[in-house]
């Protein structure tokens, strides 16, 4: 039988994988990556329910897809920023000197 510690220790992470679940798209990149390290370290521990952790990986899943999502942007963003650059760099002719 369970002690009443670790009941309610499940309960709080019912309860707080209940609150992640909102679907919300975290406030940036940091606070998605935070939010899914948070999870992972608390699934990792072993001490959640099925149904806690059947949303935690669902939060998990919907922050990864956030996150991935981000970072594509960002690269996509430096792939033109550096091709604009490498144009303008190139385009400057060097024999004049």
């Amino acid at each position: 039988m369970k002690s009443p510690v670790h009941r309610s220790h499940n309960k709080f992470i019912m309860a707080k994988s209940t609150k992640l679940n909102a679907s919300s798209s975290p406030k940036d990149f940091e606070a998605g990556l935070t939010e899914l390290e948070n999870i992972v370290t608390s699934m990792e521990e072993g001490k959640m329910s099925l149904e806690a952790s059947l949303l935690a990986h669902k939060r998990g899943v919907e922050l990864l897809q956030y996150c991935q999502a981000t970072l594509q942007g960002a690269q996509q963003q430096v792939r033109i920023l550096e091709a604009d650059t490498l144009k303008k760099f190139s385009s400057t002719n060097f024999d004049e000197k």
